[in-house]
């Protein structure tokens, strides 16, 4: 089995696609060990090729099953004599639509995953963070964290969870020496942008923002905001400088901001 011999070590969810597997070749480039984790079996192994055998453990994981993690930690743990630098809680999922067309099966998905993942993750790594000088957690929120969009009610409301989440554990944490920050991207272009109502729906969100002209940023620069989350003092780290206004004009100008949302809702129809 290959392992860490040294290198620091970061634990990714969601790596097989997207911000994950993004993030897992621009830390395994800087010479990090990487734990890659996700349902999806076929893409670590794509991801895992890619890096290299000898930097990387992948396994299944299902952030929503405590058995998954402890495993994963497990081997986790043997590859990296029971270290870990940096817990990145990434898997996320969402569904585009009117509130009321979204079926409660899937809302209840968004939650388990992207609530319920996040701290089933952060239980698990504890023990191997606390083993670890200067380790942190990036927890990947959204700018819609920050700001409530419309027709991602609940994905929304699942990333401000994490947001809340996240400032309250660093508090918590510091003294154990641990961080907690979260990444807070904008459009980045990964498959989420496809989410529709349900799982294979044709009407999608990428559909509605071509049309809108929304401005979407590579997954490469969300990459690159996770080596930062990975090093800096902040606690929020904005993905695109669309992030960074609504950041500024949600703390300075909220009251437009909830116009200007409202506003731009499109009609049924």
């Amino acid at each position: 089995m290959s392992g860490a011999n040294g290198r620091k070590s970061i634990f990714i969810t969601g790596a097989a696609s997207g911000i994950g597997a993004e993030t897992a070749r621009h830390f395994a480039k800087k010479g990090w060990f990487c734990g890659l984790y996700d349902i999806n079996e076929m893409g670590l192994k794509s991801v895992a090729a890619e890096i290299g055998a000898a930097n990387c453990h992948t396994a299944r994981l299902d952030v929503t099953k405590r058995a998954d993690w402890a495993a994963a930690m497990a081997g986790f743990a043997a590859a990296t004599g029971g270290k870990m630098d940096i817990l990145f809680n990434n898997a996320g999922i969402g569904r585009y639509g009117w509130f009321e067309e979204v079926p409660p099966e899937d809302a209840d998905l968004i939650v388990d995953i992207n609530v319920k993942g996040v701290i089933n993750g952060v239980y698990a790594a504890l023990p191997l963070l606390k083993a670890t000088k200067d380790a942190r957690v990036i927890n990947t929120a959204s700018t819609a964290g920050i700001v409530g969009a419309p027709q991602l009610a609940v994905y929304s409301a699942s990333k401000w969870a994490v947001r809340g989440l996240t400032e309250a554990l660093d508090a918590e944490f510091r003294d154990l020496g641990i961080r907690v920050v979260s990444l807070m991207p904008w459009f980045v272009d990964t498959p989420i942008l496809d989410m529709g109502k349900t799982q294979g729906a044709n009407e999608k969100m990428s559909d509605q923002m071509k049309a809108n002209g929304a401005t979407i940023y590579p997954v490469s620069m969300a990459a690159e905001r996770v080596w930062d989350a990975a090093h800096g003092a902040d606690i929020h780290y904005m993905v695109g400088g669309e992030a960074e206004r609504a950041r500024f004009m949600t703390r300075w100008l909220p009251g437009l901001v909830r116009k200007q949302v409202k506003t731009r809702v499109p009609p049924r129809g």
